[in-house]
């Protein structure tokens, strides 16, 4: 009893004006602090817990959802403040449809009431200037949830300082699969402008025809050799064979040296010899395809989901679980921190948020300056080369 009486005292202090008033502007001391250092660009939460937490609470399972997104709101608002530019959550996963009916269809209302709350002029979005942009197959929602999407699209469409990517639904191995698919149709379609020129690779399909066709010919040339005269000192009856043939060997080798497989035969019969003008003809009335050779992360990462966003600096995710879930397994880079989180995603704040931050930077001005190290060894070395 003590102990509920202290914590009821302790709830009362904190919704006090003037303690409100002091934690306010604390909060503000602190963000104001954390963009005087470097901040992410890219940050990505894995909202993970609301179910868990309800239970815990002894709450309906909807209600946790709702607790979650009002978690969501004060953390976009600590993230945009703070100086982040895109903000990535996971809010439905494909996976996610294997629930029950109820649940889904709890979801999926909650979807489309939050969207157009968090894209209303006046709120969070428009007060910070971010728009909205859905991520995922909108070929498995309903129409009334893609009217929604569509709606808090069009309504934060204006806004250029900062982006909230919602993926939902949502797998990373279904957004890989949807960029492939859509490389190879870009791919299979014929240029209009004159090809590029290509570059030099060891591996393409021309230098290897041409390695095997050089091959080929020394090892027919040499064969040929073999059995000349000149070489094989064997009967009179193959000498005098020999002396009779209207072409030596030789020529032979020669000619297909001089001729490779491209070229027009040399005793065609019923045809006539390809001109220049024809085969110019013949070239141009061909279709050009990009070389599949030209395919790189790069252009793969063009075709993904979140093309034209900054690369992922951090990645949370709540309630313990150590796992990404199919979740931004492109974007994760070498940089990416990854972080794991023992609290569940209603109770995610300021305060859980603020020492990742911290950490975050902390290991970003580590990293600048180990390559700023190795900048200046590179330029002392490249100095004691010219001074030998």
């Amino acid at each position: 009893m003590p102990s509920m009486h202290l914590s009821q005292l302790r709830k009362w202090l904190l919704q006090s004006p003037p303690v409100e008033w002091g934690i306010l502007q604390l909060r503000e001391l602190l963000i104001g602090a954390l963009r005087q250092g470097p901040v992410p660009k890219h940050v990505a939460f894995v909202m993970d817990g609301n179910r868990r937490f309800a239970r815990s609470h002894q709450i309906e399972t909807v209600e946790g959802h709702n607790l979650g997104f009002e978690a969501l709101a004060k953390i976009l608002e600590v993230c945009y403040k703070s100086g982040v530019k895109v903000v990535t959550i996971y809010a439905f996963s494909i996976e996610n449809f294997k629930r029950s009916k109820y649940e889904v269809d709890a979801l999926m209302a909650m979807a489309k009431l939050k969207l157009t709350q968090l894209a209303q002029h006046g709120d969070l979005l428009d007060r910070y200037r971010a728009s909205v942009r859905v991520l995922g197959q909108r070929d498995l929602l309903k129409p009334d949830v893609l009217e929604a999407i569509d709606r808090a699209v069009a309504l934060t469409s204006n806004n250029g300082d900062a982006i909230l990517n919602v993926c939902f639904p949502y797998t990373s191995r279904d957004e890989i699969a949807t960029a492939i698919r859509d490389t190879v149709i870009e791919y299979s379609q014929p240029t209009v402008s004159p090809p590029r020129p290509q570059p030099q690779r060891p591996f393409s399909e021309t230098h290897i025809t041409h390695s095997i066709r050089s091959r080929n010919l020394s090892t027919a040339t040499s064969r040929l050799r073999g059995h000349s005269p000149s070489s094989t000192g064997t009967t009179s009856d193959v000498d005098a064979e020999d002396s009779t043939s209207s072409t030596p060997p030789t020529a032979v080798s020669s000619s297909t040296t001089l001729h490779p497989p491209d070229s027009p035969p040399l005793n065609p019969e019923n045809s006539k010899p390809t001109t220049r003008i024809q085969k110019s003809t013949e070239s141009q009335s061909k279709p050009t395809y990009p070389s599949p050779e030209l395919i790189t992360p790069e252009v793969l990462s063009n075709h993904m989901f979140t093309a034209g966003t900054p690369p992922l600096d951090l990645l949370i995710r709540t309630s313990g679980v150590e796992r990404l879930s199919d979740f931004m397994l492109w974007q994760c880079h070498e940089n990416t921190q990854i972080v794991f989180l023992n609290c569940l995603w209603p109770e995610f704040d300021l305060w859980t948020f603020l020492p990742v931050l911290v950490e975050w930077q902390w290991k970003r001005r580590k990293l600048e300056i180990e390559e700023e190290g190795v900048t200046s060894v590179g330029a002392s070395a490249s100095r004691r080369k010219k001074i030998k």
